[in-house]
C-alpha cells in the first residue's frame, strides 16, 4: 500500500524546490494535495508536473503569500472545502533574504524574512493544527534548515527564524501529541534548488559555479543533495511509518551539520 493512500496534504513553497519535489513523491505515494505558493505561474507548471507524476492524483492549488494571515485562513479553508479534512501539512514556504553583516543588514528585508519564515509558518499552524485536532491525527513538517541548527554567516535574519522554527515545533509535539498529532522539522544543507543556486550566485557572482564546488568541499559525501532525497525524508515523516517521531528536527545535510559538533 501507498504510504500516503487516503491522506489529504497540503503543501507550501510548493511552485520549485523542495516543495514541489515533495509534491511529486506525495504523490507517487497516493496523497491528494493542496500546493500553495505565491507564484502564480510555479504553481501552475508544479500541478502540471506533479499531475505527469502521478495520472490519478487528486490536486488543487492556491496562490498565496504565507505571510499573509487571511491568505492562509483561506487556503485552508478552501482543502477543507474540497477535501474534508486535512491529514499533513508539509509547512515549507520560506526565503534567505541577502547575505550581509548584521549590523548593516536592509530592515525591511529582515522583517520580511521574519514574516515568511516565522510568521508564515506559524499562521499555518495555527489554522491546521485545529482540523487536525477534530480527528485525533495529524503530521507536520516545518523546515528549519542547517540554519535552524546553527549559526551562517551574514545570515542573522534567516538564522533567527529557521531558530524559532525549530523551537515552535518541539512546542507543537508538546502541545498536540495528546490528539495524535506529530510534528517534527527538518533542517536541510546546502540542496540544489533555485534558492541555493541564488546563493551561490551572492557569494560569487562572476562564478557561482565555483563557490558551489567550494561549499561542497567541506561535507563529508563532497557533493551536495538533490531536492529529491529530502523528498522522501519528508514524506516518511508525513506517513504512518513515523508515527512514534515527533518533536525532532533532523539534518538532511550529508553528515555535515557534525563538522560543527551542535546539532
Amino acid at each position: 500500500m501507498k504510504k500516503l493512500a487516503n491522506k489529504v496534504v497540503v503543501i507550501t513553497g510548493a511552485g520549485m524546490g523542495l516543495g514541489l519535489a515533495t509534491a511529486i513523491e506525495a504523490a507517487k505515494e497516493g496523497a491528494s494535495l493542496m500546493l500553495v505558493d505565491y507564484n502564480e505561474e510555479k504553481l501552475s507548471e508544479a500541478v502540471t508536473a506533479v499531475k505527469k507524476a502521478a495520472a490519478d492524483v487528486k490536486v488543487i492549488s492556491f496562490a498565496a503569500d504565507v505571510s499573509d494571515e487571511s491568505k492562509v485562513k483561506a487556503y485552508v479553508a478552501k482543502t477543507v472545502e474540497t477535501f474534508g479534512t486535512i491529514d499533513g501539512f508539509y509547512n515549507n514556504a520560506g526565503i534567505e533574504g541577502r547575505q550581509a553583516p548584521l549590523d548593516s543588514y536592509d530592515l525591511d528585508v529582515f522583517k520580511k524574512v521574519i514574516d515568511i519564515n516565522l510568521m508564515g509558518v506559524y499562521y499555518g499552524l495555527r489554522y491546521i493544527i485545529p482540523i487536525m485536532q477534530q480527528k485525533n491525527y495529524g503530521r507536520i513538517v516545518n523546515v528549519a534548515s542547517v540554519g535552524g541548527i546553527r549559526g551562517v554567516l551574514n545570515q542573522t535574519p534567516y538564522v533567527a527564524s529557521k531558530h524559532a522554527v525549530s523551537g515552535m515545533t518541539k512546542n507543537v509535539a508538546l502541545e498536540y501529541g495528546r490528539y495524535g498529532i506529530t510534528a517534527n522539522a527538518i533542517a536541510p544543507g546546502a540542496i540544489l534548488t533555485p534558492m541555493v543556486a541564488e546563493a551561490f550566485k551572492q557569494i560569487n557572482p562572476d562564478d557561482p559555479k565555483t563557490a558551489e564546488t567550494e561549499y561542497a568541499k567541506a561535507n563529508p559525501t563532497k557533493r551536495l543533495g538533490l531536492p529529491e532525497e529530502v523528498a522522501k525524508v519528508v514524506v516518511f515523516l508525513l506517513s504512518d511509518d513515523a508515527s512514534y517521531v515527533s518533536g525532532q528536527t533532523i539534518a538532511i545535510d550529508g553528515g555535515q551539520s557534525e563538522v560543527y559538533g551542535n546539532v
